[in-house]
Protein backbone atom coordinates (compact mmCIF):
# COMPACT_ATOMS: atom_id res chain seq x y z
CA UNK A 1 0.00 0.00 0.00
CA UNK A 2 2.93 2.44 0.66
CA UNK A 3 4.06 1.70 -2.29
CA UNK A 4 0.90 1.86 -4.49
CA UNK A 5 0.73 5.80 -2.32
CA UNK A 6 4.27 6.58 -3.28
CA UNK A 7 3.57 5.88 -6.93
CA UNK A 8 0.21 7.79 -7.26
CA UNK A 9 1.67 11.29 -5.41
CA UNK A 10 4.94 10.54 -7.43
CA UNK A 11 2.35 10.84 -10.64
CA UNK A 12 0.34 14.05 -8.84
CA UNK A 13 3.79 15.72 -8.23
CA UNK A 14 4.75 15.24 -11.87
CA UNK A 15 1.53 17.05 -12.82
CA UNK A 16 1.82 19.42 -10.37
CA UNK A 17 5.92 20.31 -11.80
CA UNK A 18 4.80 20.04 -15.46
CA UNK A 19 1.75 22.37 -14.56
CA UNK A 20 3.93 24.94 -13.34
CA UNK A 21 6.37 25.11 -15.81
CA UNK A 22 3.28 25.47 -18.78
CA UNK A 23 2.09 28.76 -16.53
CA UNK A 24 6.04 30.13 -16.89
CA UNK A 25 6.04 29.27 -20.42
CA UNK A 26 2.74 31.01 -21.49
CA UNK A 27 2.17 33.52 -18.50
CA UNK A 28 4.78 34.64 -16.83
CA UNK A 29 5.82 37.21 -19.60
CA UNK A 30 2.07 39.10 -19.12
CA UNK A 31 2.76 39.26 -15.20
CA UNK A 32 4.43 42.22 -12.76
CA UNK A 33 7.04 41.05 -10.90
CA UNK A 34 4.63 41.09 -7.27
CA UNK A 35 2.22 38.67 -9.66
CA UNK A 36 5.23 36.58 -10.28
CA UNK A 37 6.27 36.24 -6.77
CA UNK A 38 2.78 34.82 -5.63
CA UNK A 39 2.65 32.42 -8.16
CA UNK A 40 5.62 31.15 -6.97
CA UNK A 41 4.27 30.86 -3.35
CA UNK A 42 1.08 29.58 -4.96
CA UNK A 43 2.42 26.92 -6.67
CA UNK A 44 5.00 25.91 -4.05
CA UNK A 45 2.23 25.90 -1.29
CA UNK A 46 0.57 23.46 -3.74
CA UNK A 47 3.34 21.18 -4.41
CA UNK A 48 3.59 20.35 -0.99
CA UNK A 49 -0.67 20.09 -0.36
CA UNK A 50 -0.33 17.39 -3.30
CA UNK A 51 2.47 15.32 -1.53
CA UNK A 52 0.68 15.75 1.78
CA UNK A 53 3.00 17.54 3.41
CA UNK A 54 2.04 19.97 6.22
CA UNK A 55 3.60 24.00 6.34
CA UNK A 56 3.42 25.22 9.93
CA UNK A 57 5.26 28.82 10.03
CA UNK A 58 6.49 30.63 12.88
CA UNK A 59 7.20 34.04 13.18
CA UNK A 60 6.74 37.09 10.45
CA UNK A 61 7.63 36.41 6.72
CA UNK A 62 9.08 39.80 5.32
CA UNK A 63 6.51 41.16 3.72
CA UNK A 64 9.33 42.91 1.17
CA UNK A 65 13.10 44.18 1.06
CA UNK A 66 15.83 44.71 0.97
CA UNK A 67 16.34 41.61 3.31
CA UNK A 68 18.63 38.65 3.43
CA UNK A 69 17.50 35.59 4.52
CA UNK A 70 20.29 32.82 5.92
CA UNK A 71 18.52 29.61 6.77
CA UNK A 72 20.05 25.89 7.15
CA UNK A 73 19.97 23.26 4.68
CA UNK A 74 18.45 19.77 5.12
CA UNK A 75 16.48 18.63 2.18
CA UNK A 76 16.07 19.48 -1.61
CA UNK A 77 12.58 20.59 -0.17
CA UNK A 78 14.03 23.56 1.45
CA UNK A 79 13.86 26.19 -1.26
CA UNK A 80 9.58 24.79 -1.97
CA UNK A 81 9.29 24.99 1.82
CA UNK A 82 10.40 28.73 1.53
CA UNK A 83 9.13 29.42 -1.45
CA UNK A 84 5.36 28.33 0.17
CA UNK A 85 6.00 30.35 3.20
CA UNK A 86 7.48 33.73 1.50
CA UNK A 87 8.96 34.09 -1.66
CA UNK A 88 12.29 35.10 -1.77
CA UNK A 89 15.32 34.80 -4.67
CA UNK A 90 17.46 31.85 -4.11
CA UNK A 91 21.29 31.29 -4.46
CA UNK A 92 21.35 27.73 -5.55
CA UNK A 93 24.20 25.30 -7.26
CA UNK A 94 24.68 25.89 -10.19
CA UNK A 95 24.13 22.14 -11.28
CA UNK A 96 20.47 23.02 -10.87
CA UNK A 97 20.02 25.21 -13.83
CA UNK A 98 20.66 22.10 -16.22
CA UNK A 99 18.04 20.16 -14.85
CA UNK A 100 15.15 19.22 -17.18
CA UNK A 101 12.10 21.27 -16.25
CA UNK A 102 13.05 22.26 -12.80
CA UNK A 103 16.21 24.43 -14.01
CA UNK A 104 13.79 26.55 -16.04
CA UNK A 105 11.63 27.10 -13.43
CA UNK A 106 14.27 27.88 -10.74
CA UNK A 107 15.61 30.43 -13.36
CA UNK A 108 12.28 31.86 -14.16
CA UNK A 109 11.75 32.55 -10.12
CA UNK A 110 14.81 34.64 -10.18
CA UNK A 111 17.55 32.28 -9.00
CA UNK A 112 20.81 33.32 -9.03
CA UNK A 113 23.22 30.42 -9.46
CA UNK A 114 26.59 29.79 -7.78
CA UNK A 115 29.64 27.68 -8.71
CA UNK A 116 30.41 26.49 -5.40
CA UNK A 117 33.86 25.23 -5.34
CA UNK A 118 35.26 28.50 -7.25
CA UNK A 119 36.21 31.95 -5.50
CA UNK A 120 35.68 33.81 -8.41
CA UNK A 121 32.06 32.59 -8.71
CA UNK A 122 31.07 33.35 -5.44
CA UNK A 123 32.17 37.06 -5.60
CA UNK A 124 30.44 37.33 -8.84
CA UNK A 125 27.39 36.32 -7.03
CA UNK A 126 28.36 37.86 -4.17
CA UNK A 127 28.06 41.50 -6.54
CA UNK A 128 24.77 40.07 -7.99
CA UNK A 129 23.03 39.69 -4.60
CA UNK A 130 23.86 42.70 -3.27
CA UNK A 131 22.69 44.75 -6.79
CA UNK A 132 19.13 42.82 -6.01
CA UNK A 133 19.33 43.73 -2.41
CA UNK A 134 20.13 47.34 -3.31
CA UNK A 135 17.02 46.68 -5.89
CA UNK A 136 15.11 46.53 -2.37
CA UNK A 137 14.38 42.35 -3.31
CA UNK A 138 14.77 39.43 -0.39
CA UNK A 139 17.16 36.81 -1.70
CA UNK A 140 17.74 33.75 0.51
CA UNK A 141 20.78 31.80 1.24
CA UNK A 142 21.81 28.37 2.81
CA UNK A 143 25.45 29.70 4.32
CA UNK A 144 25.94 25.58 5.22
CA UNK A 145 27.09 25.60 1.84
CA UNK A 146 25.49 21.77 1.74
CA UNK A 147 22.58 19.86 3.67
CA UNK A 148 22.93 18.81 7.07
CA UNK A 149 20.76 16.04 9.03
CA UNK A 150 18.66 18.54 10.32
CA UNK A 151 19.60 17.53 14.09
CA UNK A 152 22.41 19.69 13.86
CA UNK A 153 24.22 22.54 12.21
CA UNK A 154 27.19 22.86 10.25
CA UNK A 155 29.74 26.22 10.06
CA UNK A 156 28.55 29.34 8.48
CA UNK A 157 30.24 30.35 5.35
CA UNK A 158 30.74 33.93 5.62
CA UNK A 159 31.06 34.82 1.93
CA UNK A 160 27.92 35.18 0.76
CA UNK A 161 26.91 37.60 3.92
CA UNK A 162 29.29 40.05 2.55
CA UNK A 163 26.68 40.94 0.39
CA UNK A 164 24.33 41.94 3.08
CA UNK A 165 27.31 44.47 4.44
CA UNK A 166 27.85 46.04 0.96
CA UNK A 167 24.36 46.85 0.57
CA UNK A 168 23.36 47.68 4.41
CA UNK A 169 20.60 45.10 4.08
CA UNK A 170 19.38 43.25 7.67
CA UNK A 171 19.11 39.60 7.71
CA UNK A 172 16.69 37.11 8.82
CA UNK A 173 17.67 34.30 10.40
CA UNK A 174 15.70 30.76 9.49
CA UNK A 175 15.44 28.04 10.96
CA UNK A 176 13.84 24.79 8.86
CA UNK A 177 12.81 21.71 10.42
CA UNK A 178 11.21 18.27 9.55
CA UNK A 179 8.54 17.16 11.87
CA UNK A 180 7.05 13.25 12.23
CA UNK A 181 3.84 14.79 13.18
CA UNK A 182 3.36 11.68 14.91
CA UNK A 183 6.08 12.06 17.72
CA UNK A 184 7.12 15.53 17.31
CA UNK A 185 10.36 14.23 17.13
CA UNK A 186 12.63 15.27 13.46
CA UNK A 187 11.59 13.60 10.83
CA UNK A 188 14.65 12.20 8.86
CA UNK A 189 12.57 11.10 5.39
CA UNK A 190 13.48 14.21 3.61
CA UNK A 191 16.99 14.27 4.26
CA UNK A 192 19.58 14.65 1.21
CA UNK A 193 22.92 14.39 2.28
CA UNK A 194 26.09 12.68 1.12
CA UNK A 195 25.91 9.80 -1.46
CA UNK A 196 22.63 9.89 -0.41
CA UNK A 197 20.32 9.76 -4.22
CA UNK A 198 17.85 11.74 -4.85
CA UNK A 199 15.40 9.19 -6.13
CA UNK A 200 16.29 7.62 -2.34
CA UNK A 201 14.93 10.95 -0.70
CA UNK A 202 11.80 11.62 -2.97
CA UNK A 203 10.96 8.12 -2.17
CA UNK A 204 11.14 8.29 1.71
CA UNK A 205 9.16 11.37 1.70
CA UNK A 206 6.25 10.17 -0.23
CA UNK A 207 6.39 6.20 1.98
CA UNK A 208 6.47 8.20 5.31
CA UNK A 209 3.04 10.11 6.38
CA UNK A 210 3.17 13.12 9.06
CA UNK A 211 5.60 14.78 7.73
CA UNK A 212 5.25 18.66 8.77
CA UNK A 213 7.52 21.62 7.43
CA UNK A 214 8.65 23.67 10.04
CA UNK A 215 9.62 27.29 8.87
CA UNK A 216 10.66 30.02 11.70
CA UNK A 217 11.39 33.34 11.47
CA UNK A 218 13.66 35.18 13.68
CA UNK A 219 14.18 39.14 14.26
CA UNK A 220 15.92 40.89 11.06
CA UNK A 221 19.02 41.96 12.19
CA UNK A 222 20.90 45.59 11.08
CA UNK A 223 24.39 45.12 9.43
CA UNK A 224 26.03 48.10 11.11
CA UNK A 225 28.57 47.31 13.42
CA UNK A 226 29.22 43.42 12.45
CA UNK A 227 32.32 41.59 10.29
CA UNK A 228 31.35 39.12 8.21
CA UNK A 229 32.83 36.09 10.12
CA UNK A 230 31.45 37.26 13.36
CA UNK A 231 28.05 38.11 11.68
CA UNK A 232 27.63 34.43 9.94
CA UNK A 233 28.82 32.60 13.38
CA UNK A 234 26.19 34.54 15.15
CA UNK A 235 23.76 34.38 12.58
CA UNK A 236 24.32 30.38 13.24
CA UNK A 237 23.74 30.79 16.61
CA UNK A 238 20.46 32.44 15.93
CA UNK A 239 18.92 30.02 13.65
CA UNK A 240 20.40 27.33 16.20
CA UNK A 241 17.85 28.76 18.87
CA UNK A 242 14.77 29.52 16.45
CA UNK A 243 15.25 25.30 16.25
CA UNK A 244 14.29 24.66 19.95
CA UNK A 245 13.67 21.50 21.64
CA UNK A 246 13.50 19.25 18.83
CA UNK A 247 17.23 19.62 18.08
CA UNK A 248 19.10 16.33 18.69
CA UNK A 249 15.78 14.25 18.31
CA UNK A 250 15.55 12.26 15.01
CA UNK A 251 12.84 10.34 13.54
CA UNK A 252 13.51 7.41 10.67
Amino acid sequence: MKALRASWLLLRGGAHLLGGWWTIRTRFAKLTQAQREAEVQRWAAGFLRVWRIDLQVRGTPPAGGPLMLVANHISWLDILVMHAAGFCRFVAKSDIKGWPVIGTMATEAGTLYIERESRRDALRVVHHMRDALLRGEVVGVFPEGTTSDGRTLLPFHANLIQAAISAQSPVLPVALEFVDMRTGAISMAPIYIGDQSLGGSVWRTLTTPGIRAVVSYGAPQPPQGHERREWAASLRDDVAALRGPLAGSAKL
